[in-house]
């Protein structure tokens, strides 16, 4: 298989990066083509756990090279910091890790406007990172942006920077009575991160289409989840890029007909961080019984605010199936549910009185959704020395059932822990 994407099909978190790590013991190339350090993925090995934000997953293998492609955005302060962690750590990058010279850059003014309209917002704010993605984005869509291209070249970068600070100038200060950006200091900051960069720069896209001829294995791994997406996800509580596999694509250059898979990634449950619907919200009770679960660890690998939890969608979860042309489903943290004496999964949604089963286009009415809820029998014993599906209980099994039928997808990898033995292949020849 040459082209494999990973998505999330949910609102994100939903265990990409362990997926990721362990499809990468057998892909040569690992792409990140689209968000930017306000996605997180964290990777659980023998040497700890590395929460990694703008590098890809693949770089914990030392056969695989890793590309960061123009349809990411790029804070290079924390690009450098990540790429010194990973390190320090012993993990080689230099000649593994790719740049595209097409990524947009973020500046300190994007964070602070990024702050200063999630403000200005009050109740109606989106809860965004902060990381300035959405202030980038809209620089980006306006034609104004200024991409890794122009960092490494000193010549044309000062000039760049000081026709878009004059436009970022005016919304400071016109609209938020807010000091001028020093033009100076973020220059020689940012001139310094163009030294350090330059070698890593690369043509990304060039040697992604060059692998994929040849027919070595690419993984391109998606950011955040579909329902985050900027046109198909719950509107306005969504991300600045699209996060389904064609927005994958778009980024990394690639057309659709290079892709062999897609894949899915579905948690057994819901959550998601910041603003926005969430039509499963558990019960305090039933959110007690989650919590015990030793590996629960709801807390966002960005921004630290724990997710908000509900049960499994499925509704979302064949929506998103279908927005993104899944082959394939991985289902993560199973265990979670080993507690619960009983399980419900959402199979529609009741809107004024009347059965539907898609979300809304308005959010107005998406908050006003009540989820039909089938209950299935939970199997409170544990899951986590699971490593063949014929080890899982009964219920557990019928439970993976349930899903399958609804969504007419396959599950071919079960998650039952962090760690990377903690799996289940079920489909040994795909995996």
């Amino acid at each position: 298989m040459p082209g494999i994407i990973v998505v999330g099909l949910q609102w994100g978190d939903e265990g990409k990066g362990k997926i990721v790590d362990l499809l990468s013991t057998r892909s040569s190339h690992i792409v990140r083509s689209q968000g930017g350090n306000n996605a997180g993925h964290t990777v659980k090995t023998a040497s700890g756990e590395f929460a990694l934000h703008l590098v890809p997953s693949g770089i914990l293998h030392a056969h695989a090279h890793c590309y960061i492609g123009s349809g990411c955005f790029i804070d290079p302060k924390a690009l450098v910091e990540e790429m010194k962690m990973i390190e320090s750590r012993g993990v080689p990058i230099m000649q593994r890790l790719h740049l595209s010279a097409g990524a947009h850059l973020i500046f300190p003014f994007h964070r602070e406007l990024d702050r200063l309209y999630e403000e200005i917002k009050g109740k109606g704010a989106v809860g965004t990172t902060g990381r300035g993605i959405g202030p980038c984005a809209s620089d980006r869509a306006a034609r104004v942006g200024i991409r890794i291209a122009e960092l490494i070249r000193p010549d044309i970068f000062r000039g760049k920077l000081e026709q878009l600070a004059l436009l970022k100038n005016l919304e400071l200060e016109k609209i938020f009575s807010k000091a001028p950006i020093d033009i100076d200091a973020v220059y020689a900051e940012y001139a310094t991160y163009g030294e350090l960069l330059l070698p890593f720069v690369a043509d990304v896209e060039g040697r992604i289409q060059e692998s994929l001829i040849r027919g070595e294995t690419v993984l391109f791994e998606g950011a955040h989840g579909t329902l985050l997406d900027t046109l198909f996800g719950s509107y306005p509580y969504v991300t600045s890029s699209s996060t389904i596999s064609s927005g994958v694509l778009a980024g990394a250059g690639v057309s659709p007909g290079q892709v062999d898979e897609v894949v899915g990634v579905l948690k057994a449950y819901t959550t998601r961080v910041g603003g926005g619907p969430l039509p499963t919200t558990l019960d305090p009770d039933s959110l007690s019984s989650f919590q015990q679960a030793d590996d629960f660890r709801e807390i966002g690998t960005t921004t630290g605010r724990v997710r908000r939890i509900g049960w499994l969608d499925l509704v979302l979860a064949r929506h998103a199936i279908s927005l993104n042309g899944v082959g394939n489903l991985v289902l993560t943290k199973l265990d979670v549910l080993d507690n619960l004496e009983e399980i419900k999964v959402c199979i529609g949604y009741s809107l004024n009185g009347e059965k539907i089963d898609k979300p809304p286009p308005l959010i107005e009415d998406f908050e006003q959704v009540e989820p039909i809820y089938e209950t299935l029998p939970g199997w409170q014993m544990s899951t986590k020395g699971a490593r063949n599906i014929r080890d899982l209980p009964k219920s557990a099994r019928q439970f993976i059932d349930y899903i399958e039928d609804y969504c007419n997808v396959s599950i071919s990898m079960i998650s039952v822990g962090p760690g990377r033995d903690e799996t289940i292949q079920i489909d040994e020849e795909w995996v």
